[in-house]
């Protein structure tokens, strides 16, 4: 309520809620809201604190029934927490929601999420309950108590996993909180997972606030220009190159910067490789696309990256799997120039820093690069293995394999049936893997992965938030293996719930086929990776198969389920699916043992030094072997 003195007195909760609602983001004079609305769940720390401040906002809309905070009821805080990363990540970084808990297990269930966001260097707003700061009822339920001091709480464990982290004790702290909170959520260099601990007492505390404090405030986003001297020198080493490479990051998709990408790979004949975050930021087809690189990529883009003497990062982390644990790039010579908005990332390889927003850096870049063009073998050579390659997709499409069909089928169906604008979410197992090196993207939008973290339990709420980021436009496709469900199932009520047209294509093979394979290769004997019952006898996990009914569970949440006997009624039954208005999961069975594509990279996990099985053995001597490639790029 408003007073007299140019202050408004609410709570500290009505006043999260009414600060957060007046918060935008501006990027090339579009205007959106920061965080339009607010995930949760109600436990004895928020209830009567952002509980009551959530509920009076929705008393607060008008007639039109808009309200200034709308809140999501999730089943899972963890799955909150994806489902906001999911709206954050297609929103390119300019929005995203909050999350409300309780305190205790309420909290900490987001923890992972929140690594996961700050991995992937996407934003979300977390707003734990803590336990009191008068510390009046000292130990209260669900808190921590610490010998070492009365100041920590299990929020605690918030803070390496976050990029801005703050509790607020008192009412005035607040003010600079929040200001601080929304500059790093606006931030595409700092931005991650942001956490406000909020004490249940402090939050049902009154108290006066400047008025200008709720005033509408536009955070702009402001697309940095590269230092010209750090083009120049780009420049230099670019025309100084005979087979330079693109390696386009998910930096390249957040920056919209994917027809800038188009432009300059037109324009030079420089081929681009593409990371799972990437993928999409140049079409498949374009004459310059060689596909995914790294140690789940093709055997195009691994190829041209063995002998590229010049390496152009766009966008990207340069992960173990980008680099094949740092052995893809292996021309003795190579040089590496990276395009990249957190100065971190750009320095990393000894690499020739361009600090910058994606699209400004390759725009400056194309027009200092006028009249450069490619070696015409070199354009010849990336043409023949990237149709090679396509010849390798085709096979893997349609392998008409018996009894089960292998994913890479159900793989190949799928890209036949979406299109440009629709959406696959996946995230974890052996599907990133099959996707990144066979999946045809046309746009950006249409490749969903997260493998910064490979976060089972990721696909099914992230699909959710993808939903809600993008209204009715197009279909949302989670691809999620039986392990992954098993994970966040729950939030299939969620979706239901709120009538959020979500199409799940849950993938059965009674085991983990990627951990599976790893096992296998490293000469573990795929120990512990099938889903089977202990055998009474020997007193291993080598028994019958464990006879759940995963379509039975999908269908208990709520949702309309669909079984699929094979490619042909898989296809048959998405373009039901598609026709249909609410949630649907297709269910399918695929053979665990694959056959998956053929892999064209390494990566470094470690091998037994010794041991007495002679599988461990033999790996043990190939991983010496491989890693003997590996290097420092300096």
């Amino acid at each position: 309520m408003a007073t007299g003195d140019g202050t408004v007195r609410l709570t500290v909760a009505q006043a999260v809620v009414r600060f957060l609602a007046a918060q935008h983001t501006e990027r090339d004079g579009v205007r959106r809201r920061l965080i339009p609305a607010m995930f949760g769940i109600f436990g004895h720390g928020n209830v009567a604190g952002i509980g009551q401040a959530l509920h009076e906002a929705e008393l607060r809309a008008g007639a039109d029934g808009v309200n200034d905070m709308p809140y999501y009821l999730a089943r899972n805080e963890q799955g909150a927490v994806h489902a906001a990363t999911g709206f954050a990540k297609t929103a390119h970084r300019l929005q995203t929601l909050a999350v409300t808990t309780s305190i205790g297990p309420g909290a900490t269930n987001m923890v992972t999420g929140a690594a996961l966001a700050t991995t992937n260097r996407l934003p979300v707003l977390l707003l734990p309950s803590d336990t009191f700061a008068t510390r009046a009822v000292d130990p209260a339920l669900q808190q921590l108590e610490d010998p070492r001091s009365p100041d920590i709480s299990v929020n605690d464990a918030f803070r390496p996993v976050s990029r801005f982290w703050d509790r607020v004790s008192r009412p005035e702290q607040l003010v600079p909180s929040l200001l601080g909170a929304m500059r790093v959520l606006s931030d595409p260099a700092e931005t991650g997972a942001v956490t406000v601990c909020l004490p249940q007492d402090v939050q049902a505390e009154a108290h006066d606030w400047p008025a200008g404090f709720f005033a509408d405030r536009t955070w702009h986003v402001a697309r940095q220009e590269p230092e010209p001297a750090a083009v120049e020198r780009a420049v230099a080493a670019i025309r100084n190159a005979r087979r330079p490479l693109v390696i386009a990051g998910g930096g390249t998709v957040y920056a919209e910067a994917s027809e800038a990408l188009r432009e300059f790979a037109t324009e030079t004949g420089i081929p681009v490789a593409d990371t799972q975050a990437g993928k999409g930021a140049v079409n498949w087809d374009h004459p310059s696309s060689v596909g995914g690189v790294g140690a789940t990529g093709s055997g195009a883009a691994n190829e041209i990256a063995r002998r590229a003497d010049l390496v152009i990062g766009v966008g990207t982390r340069y992960s173990d799997f980008t680099t094949a644990s740092r052995t893809v790039f292996a021309d003795p010579e190579v040089r590496f120039v990276n395009l990249n908005v957190l100065a971190l990332d750009a320095a990393k390889h000894s690499a020739i820093a361009l600090v910058a927003d994606a699209r400004a850096g390759l725009t400056a870049l194309r027009t200092a690069l006028d009249g450069y063009v490619i070696d015409e073998d070199y354009r010849t050579e990336i043409g023949q293995r990237s149709a090679q390659w396509q010849q390798v997709v085709d096979d893997c499409y349609h392998l008409d394999h018996e009894p089960l069909p292998a994913q890479t089928e159900v793989f190949g169906a799928l890209n036949a049936l979406l299109g440009p604008h629709d959406v696959l979410v996946n995230a974890a197992g052996s599907m990133p893997g099959d996707l990144q090196c066979l999946w045809r993207a046309s746009t950006p939008e249409q490749y969903h992965l997260e493998y910064a973290y490979s976060c089972m339990g990721y696909e099914i709420p992230a699909a959710m938030g993808v939903r809600m980021a993008k209204g009715d436009e197009g279909q949302v496709v989670a691809v999620v293996g039986d392990g992954s469900y098993q994970m966040l199932p729950m939030e299939l009520a969620t979706i239901v719930a709120e009538q959020l047209k979500v199409i799940v294509v849950l993938l059965q093979n009674h085991g983990f086929a990627s951990i599976g394979a790893l096992s296998e290769s490293v000469g573990s004997g795929r120990f512990g990776t099938r889903y089977r019952m202990r055998d009474r006898r020997t007193g291993r996990l080598d028994g019958e198969q464990v006879p759940f009914d995963l379509a039975a569970n999908a269908a208990s949440w709520g949702v309309e389920v669909l079984r699929c006997n094979g490619i042909e009624e898989f296809r048959a039954n998405y373009e039901k699916a598609a026709r249909l208005d609410g949630p649907v999961v297709l269910y399918i069975e695929t053979d665990l043992y694959g056959p998956h594509p053929p892999s064209t990279a390494w990566w470094d996990v470690p091998v037994a030094e010794v041991s007495d099985v002679a599988g461990t053995q033999a790996a043990r001597a190939a991983y010496e072997a491989a890693k003997s490639e590996q290097r420092d790029y300096l």
